[in-house]
């Protein structure tokens, strides 16, 4: 399947159950079977129909609940352990309806956590005590993976609750069965040969593969098989086959719980089921089970092979059949009135959604040659930002430079300040010198010049010289 064709599928399911508050509405003649046929084969095993089965084996801890949708189930079981005093549990209600999981949020149920998901993609946050997959397992193409998660995500002891379909993918018919139900489709009159789900009369009965649009059984046949690779069956019971499709919505309409011959006829189908059943010849196509992670001791349904019954003709005249097809023709023709009135809602709301579209398109146009405009404005900053960063980064490196060039002019200027402050120090010594030379000097000056004189006079002539006085 593409991703393209998933998606596709995916809104249909969505859209298909938006409005659906009544998910798992059956024909009176379903609940026929199940009181009189199906309840007596769960009793044994204590519990009456799949929600006691749920609600015998739930216990307080936390819980998820996979494909919840309205939370119809959920909200009994929570209902059912409150009553019993317990009020520290949690149950995770995961669908990928939102609108389904917003009906279930407004039951007030505070254990109840609604969580929008698809189960195909589905990631555990946290481990839970006890899972439960309740007729949503044939609607998940990934189911190798959702089984791994589970497993991944179930607690040591914890358990896998599942009530689901396992027959052929489509809810198709194994050849074997599809025989037995075209034997018992000859004994039908015309007014139980109209397909209610598909609109249309079937004389032979036709085999419709349901998940040719959808996701409605797409998978059923490798549920059991998978679920055996990865867990251990506590219990299984299987049931059903041939049954199924005149209990089912498409033909069970047909059949009136009331009516004498009804009911034998159904009678008659579920006895040549369980026979077949017994004998190995068919498998079942529905299933009731608890799954655990380690080894234990499993539990089957053991049958007992019933007697045939004899389906006796249809005792309804020709105008009583007729009677019945004009009335199934009438309330057709109301059907499709209905739903050419809502296909001309859903035409009206197509072209309003499609201006609608339109006028999304012109912004998004508008909002694109904005963007383009600001992103080419944002590339010319971002080039400016590189130039400027660039120069700076220049100037830093200059800055750099010089204040090294300064760290060396500064370190050279000490250095001749240094010497500058000795060559003063030297002049000023050479100062005090020079004037201790130049007082030196005259003092000799002065003695000199005074041995000079002395000199001069020790050195004229004696004749010139005064005579010494005598005494």
């Amino acid at each position: 399947m593409s991703p393209a064709d998933y998606r596709a599928r995916l809104e249909a399911e969505k859209f298909e159950y938006e409005d659906r508050e009544e998910v798992h509405a059956l024909p009176p003649i379903f609940h026929y079977w199940t009181q009189k046929h199906l309840r007596p084969q769960l009793q044994p095993f204590g519990f009456d129909d799949p929600a006691s089965f749920f609600a015998k084996y739930i216990r307080p801890g936390r819980i998820a609940s996979l494909g919840a949708g309205n939370c119809d189930l959920e909200a009994i079981l929570a209902q059912h352990l409150l009553s019993q005093g317990h009020s520290g549990f949690m149950i995770d209600c995961f669908d990928l309806n939102p609108a389904m999981l917003a009906r279930g949020a407004a039951r007030g149920i505070q254990q109840l956590r609604c969580i929008e998901a698809d189960l195909n993609h589905w990631t555990p946050g946290t481990s839970y005590d006890i899972v439960i997959a309740n007729q949503s397992l044939h609607h998940l193409v990934n189911l190798e993976g959702l089984f791994d998660n589970i497993h991944a995500c179930l607690a040591p002891d914890g358990k896998l609750l599942v009530a689901d379909i396992i027959g052929r993918n489509g809810h198709l018919r194994s050849p074997e069965a599809l025989t037995i139900v075209r034997e018992f489709w000859k004994a039908l009159p015309p007014s139980c040969k109209f397909n209610h789900s598909l609109l249309r009369y079937e004389e032979e009965f036709e085999d419709w593969d349901c998940s040719r649009d959808g996701f409605e059984g797409i998978r059923a046949q490798d549920i059991l098989p998978l679920l055996r690779e990865r867990f251990h069956f506590e219990l299984f019971l299987g049931y059903g086959n041939v049954i199924d499709p005149f209990i089912d919505r498409g033909f069970g309409p047909n059949f009136d719980p009331a009516q004498t011959w009804d009911r034998a006829f159904i009678d008659a189908v579920h006895a040549r089921d369980e026979a077949e059943l017994a004998a190995g010849t068919l498998q079942p196509t529905h299933m009731i089970a608890v799954l655990a992670k380690t080894p234990v001791t499993a539990k089957e349904m053991r049958r007992d092979i019933p007697e045939q019954p004899v389906i006796p003709p249809c005792p309804r005249p020709v105008g009583e059949e007729l009677r019945i097809a004009c009335q199934r023709l009438t309330a057709l023709g109301t059907r499709l009135r209905q739903q050419l009135d809502a296909g001309d809602d859903l035409y009206r709301q197509l072209v309003e959604r499609t201006a609608w579209a339109e006028r999304l398109q012109q912004e998004r146009d508008l909002l694109q040659a904005d963007l383009a405009a600001r992103t080419a404005w944002a590339e010319d900053l971002e080039r400016q930002f590189d130039g400027r960063t660039d120069w700076a980064l220049q100037l830093e490196a200059e800055l750099t430079a010089r204040k090294e060039q300064a760290a060396r002019l500064e370190a050279e200027l000490l250095a001749r300040t240094q010497w500058a402050q000795s060559l003063e120090a030297a002049l000023a010594e050479a100062r005090r010198l020079y004037h201790e030379k130049e007082n030196e000097l005259a003092v000799r000056t002065a003695w000199a010049l005074q041995l000079e004189r002395e000199l001069i006079n020790n050195s004229e002539p004696e004749h010139n010289k005064p005579l010494p006085r005598r005494s």
